[in-house]
C-alpha cells in the first residue's frame, strides 16, 4: 500500500469521527461538514503554519477533500447503518490515520531541515491536532490529552524519524505498522499515562 492510500484511509476515518461527534452534539448539516473537515485537515493546516509550508498546500489535496465530503455525506444519510461498522472498525482506521499522518508530518519537517523537536511537534500536530480541534469546537475536553495514550504514539513516530532511526522506506513502513499496533493495544487494554488530580485536595480544603 502506498502512503497516498493510507492518507485516504486516515482522512476518511478522521472526517467520519468529526461528523459523528457533530451529530452527537446535534449540529446541523453545515456543522457536520465543518467539524469533519476540521478533524481531517486541521492538524495538517496547523503543522504547515508552524514549519513554514504554505497553507495553500492543503488545497492541492482536492481529491482528499472530495473523499472526506463523500464520507461525511454518507454518515449523515445512513448514520445507524454506518455506526454499527464504525464501532467495530473505527478504532483500527483511526489508528491507521494517526500513524500515517504522524509519519507524514514528521517527514515534512525533516524535508524542511527542521530540528528534532520541530519534527516531533509536526508529527503530533498532524496525527492528533485535528482531533483536538474537533473536541474543542464541540465543547469537549480533548480526549487525546487526557483519556487515552494517543498523542504519545505520534511523539514516538516523530522521535524515530527525527533521530533518523527510521529512514528507509522499509523502516518507515515498519514504524507505521508498529504505531498502529501500539495504538490498538493501548485502546484494547486501556493503557493510561500517569496523571495527578487536584480535585480531591481542592474539595477537602474548601470543606475545612
Amino acid at each position: 500500500m502506498t502512503w497516498e492510500v493510507l492518507n485516504m484511509i486516515g482522512t476518511v476515518a478522521f472526517a467520519i469521527s468529526g461528523a459523528i461527534v457533530a451529530m452527537e452534539e446535534e449540529y446541523d448539516l453545515l456543522g457536520i461538514y465543518i467539524l469533519g473537515i476540521v478533524t481531517a485537515f486541521g492538524g495538517g493546516a496547523i503543522r504547515n503554519l508552524l514549519i513554514g509550508v504554505p497553507i495553500s498546500a492543503l488545497w492541492e489535496q482536492e481529491i482528499l477533500f472530495h473523499i472526506a465530503l463523500f464520507a461525511m455525506t454518507t454518515v449523515f444519510l445512513f448514520p445507524h447503518y454506518l455506526l454499527r461498522h464504525w464501532h467495530k472498525w473505527g478504532n483500527l482506521t483511526d489508528a491507521i490515520g494517526l500513524s500515517a499522518f504522524a509519519i507524514q508530518g514528521a517527514l515534512y519537517a525533516v524535508q524542511m531541515n527542521h530540528s528534532t523537536s520541530a519534527v516531533v511537534v509536526a508529527a503530533v500536530l498532524t496525527g492528533s491536532g485535528g482531533g483536538i480541534l474537533r473536541d474543542l469546537l464541540a465543547g469537549r475536553k480533548p480526549l487525546v490529552l487526557r483519556a487515552e495514550i494517543y498523542a504519545f504514539w505520534a511523539i514516538l513516530a516523530g522521535l524515530f524519524i527525527g533521530f533518523e532511526i527510521a529512514k528507509s522506506s522499509l523502516e518507515l513502513y515498519g514504524l507505521f505498522i508498529g504505531i498502529v499496533i501500539l495504538r490498538m493495544l493501548s485502546y484494547t487494554y486501556k493503557w493510561r499515562l500517569p496523571n495527578r488530580s487536584l480535585k480531591v485536595n481542592s474539595e477537602a480544603s474548601i470543606s475545612n
